[in-house]
């Protein structure tokens, strides 16, 4: 009896290691990525690059890598391989552009942040933006899994948590970030700062909202401040408002609005009696 349950087991994982094999591994697929990031930042580039046609023959390539990606899924069968290949990479000099914006943003508001340079080798709120802006646009084109695997591999780097759906203006700067999660239809203007540990989520989580607005909707020139938890798909935070920290709303916020929390903390003196 013992040897039947082993010989099923072995066998259930074989059929497993069948379906996983529908798709080219996340390794590959985070490469693939990360050689784009590398190629637009040579700041994070371990490789040297001689020449304008040694840059257009990377890309060149990795367009053909990203080919044989979605020719290899199964999962993307339905795909037109060519459009997706030639529609992300025509955009690119775009996110390039907004990735810049966020580089900005950084160094515009972090007193630490010397230089550009800088903001693009060590900032993780950098790197977790460019990941999300790419995997961004492949989901607008019905991609599946890929994006999240883009934006999965930043938040295993970064502790930043960006679902590829959230739509995200220009000049989003997160500082520190650790603890930040973005859900799937949270909608960012531009000009916003999030701290470390905030959280931009749903106030339900079943599953017949799925495709529903169930994230807040965050107006230009927001701060919000670490620990600050805002829920629910009708919580609208107006423009040029500052939300503190550790505050919870699951309502809107007029413009021009500061909300903070008053924390009822005791001092006790506890110097040693001698």
């Amino acid at each position: 009896m013992r040897k039947e349950r082993t010989e099923d087991f072995y066998q259930h994982l074989f059929l497993k290691q069948q379906e996983a094999q529908d798709m080219p591994s996340n390794t590959r697929v985070w490469e693939w990525a990360r050689e784009i990031f590398r190629l637009m930042f040579p700041e994070r580039n371990p490789r040297k690059i001689y020449s304008v046609d040694a840059v257009k023959a990377s890309f060149k390539q990795l367009e053909n890598e990203f080919f044989d990606i979605l020719h290899g899924s199964k999962y993307c069968s339905h795909c037109d391989y060519e459009t997706i290949v030639s529609e992300f990479f025509d955009v690119l000099p775009s996110l390039y552009e907004l990735m810049l914006t966020d580089a900005q943003a950084i160094l515009d508001g972090d007193p630490a942040a010397q230089s550009l340079r800088e903001v693009v080798r060590t900032y993780p709120g950098f790197l977790a933006m460019c990941m999300y802006r790419m995997a961004n646009q492949l989901w607008k084109n019905d991609l599946p899994l890929i994006p999240r695997l883009l934006t999965e591999y930043a938040h295993e780097r970064t502790g930043i948590d960006i679902h590829p759906g959230a739509t995200i203006g220009r000049y989003l700067h997160i500082d520190h970030g650790t603890g930040v999660v973005i859900g799937e239809t949270t909608v960012i203007g531009d000009h916003v700062k999030l701290y470390q540990g905030v959280t931009l989520g749903a106030l339900s989580v079943e599953k017949i909202l799925a495709g529903k607005q169930r994230h807040p909707i965050i107006e230009d020139h927001v701060i919000i401040y670490a620990g600050a938890t805002i829920l629910g798909g009708e919580t609208r935070i107006g423009h040029h408002s500052v939300i503190g920290g550790n505050v919870w709303l699951t309502s809107s916020v007029e413009p021009y609005t500061t909300v903070y929390h008053q924390p009822n903390t005791k001092f006790i003196d506890s110097k040693p009696i001698l």
